[in-house]
């Protein structure tokens, strides 16, 4: 791949930042203050949001079981599962039951991961009390697209994190690898066949977020277009899968081989300050701070580090300065999170960011941050 001399230098600067850092290591957050941060943001939201039902209006209007809430309910379970008050299951409940335990505006059977993505969180509910109603919807979406040989429906790297989970957690429920299956054959297209040569490029260890991002498309510095937030949610869906299958599911290995060499490209380029870039191969390109990529690696080295799958020692000091950098700079004394990119798919969408400055969406990002402090609450304490 082409390498500028401006990106080579600002690589060796990040790198050379990075690896130093386990000698001079800030110290993981305490628990306490961790749910508290949590806690202060989710609050924000969830008095803002009183009403789950409500539709949500930005240039149109859309239903509050789209895609970036159905990623808000993701972090607040997860937010549960270490801080489990009533209002928090309460809240994701009467959403739910809101939308009748089905997929966006009533389409059971659609085939669009983003409209699928809610079946997350019904999922997880259904785990804490298995009422079949819970599932119903969601699994006959699934097994819908399972009756048929298509497999090339993942045609943009977000949808590997709104849609794959689901099918690892419907395989371990019923005990049926055919779900792993056509997961993995979903994935794999994706990952080796969408755009040129599918959209995973392994030398870099990062994802052209579609096909219009392949190459000869290049950043102004004449890098790859790596968009911060479409791999973030590939890191995502990877540890939501590998969270749940068993240890010796089929092609677990790639998982955790494609998981590890993501976590390597992305601790290398880490900003000075915590955050990571929109471009993460063009600084200059949109440079700044930006929280939901930043939560989403976050949370994803975490996992990986409590699980045995990242090494301690290197990835604890990038985690902690992420998600300390998150606190400190991101976080209002309100609940509200600042530089967040709105939706999108690229570096320009909804710049120039700012610390006041309010997304389209105000939830998907919050599930992030909620998800990242989940795992750093998990981490060790020395």
């Amino acid at each position: 791949m082409k390498r500028s001399l401006q990106f080579l230098f600002t690589s060796a600067c990040l790198f050379f930042t990075a690896g130093p850092v386990s000698m001079q290591a800030q110290p993981v957050m305490d628990q306490a203050t961790i749910l508290e941060k949590m806690r202060l943001a989710n609050a924000y939201f969830m008095n803002k949001w009183p009403d789950v039902g409500k539709r949500i209006v930005t240039d149109k209007e859309r239903s509050s079981s789209i895609w970036t809430r159905a990623v808000y309910y993701e972090g607040l379970m997860a937010l549960h599962a270490v801080d489990p008050r009533p209002e928090y299951y309460d809240y994701a409940l009467r959403w739910a039951e809101f939308h009748k335990w089905d997929l966006r505006d009533g389409d059971t059977y659609t085939r669009n991961a983003d409209n699928q993505c809610a079946g997350q969180t019904y999922i997880d509910l259904y785990l804490i009390d298995p009422k079949p109603e819970r599932i119903k919807h969601i699994k006959a979406s699934v097994d819908s697209m399972m009756k048929t040989s298509k497999v090339d429906d993942w045609s943009w790297i977000d949808a590997i994190q709104m849609a794959m989970p689901i099918f690892a957690q419907l395989g371990v429920i019923y005990k049926d690898e055919a779900y792993f299956e056509r997961m993995y054959e979903m994935y794999a297209f994706t990952r080796e066949k969408h755009g040129t040569n599918g959209l995973f490029n392994k030398k870099d260890g990062l994802w052209w977020r579609d096909a219009d991002f392949d190459p000869p498309y290049v950043e102004p510095n004449g890098e790859d277009c790596y968009w911060s937030r479409g791999n973030g949610w590939v890191l995502m869906a990877l540890v939501r899968v590998l969270d749940v299958i068993p240890a010796d599911a089929p092609h677990r290995k790639v998982y955790v081989s494609d998981f590890k060499r993501m976590a390597k490209a992305l601790a290398k380029i880490q900003r000075t300050d915590g955050f990571w870039n929109v471009s993460l191969h063009d600084p200059a390109h949109f440079g700044g701070r930006e929280t939901s990529g930043t939560a989403m690696f976050v949370y994803g080295m975490a996992w990986g580090v409590n699980n045995g799958i990242l090494k301690e020692s290197k990835y604890q000091p990038v985690i902690v300065k992420g998600w300390n950098a998150m606190v400190k700079e991101a976080l209002h004394s309100n609940g509200f999170l600042g530089y967040m990119q709105s939706t999108g798919k690229e570096p320009l969408a909804g710049q120039p960011l700012s610390h006041d400055k309010v997304p389209d969406f105000e939830d998907y990002g919050l599930g992030a941050f909620l998800l990242a402090g989940s795992e750093v609450y998990k981490m060790k304490r020395k």
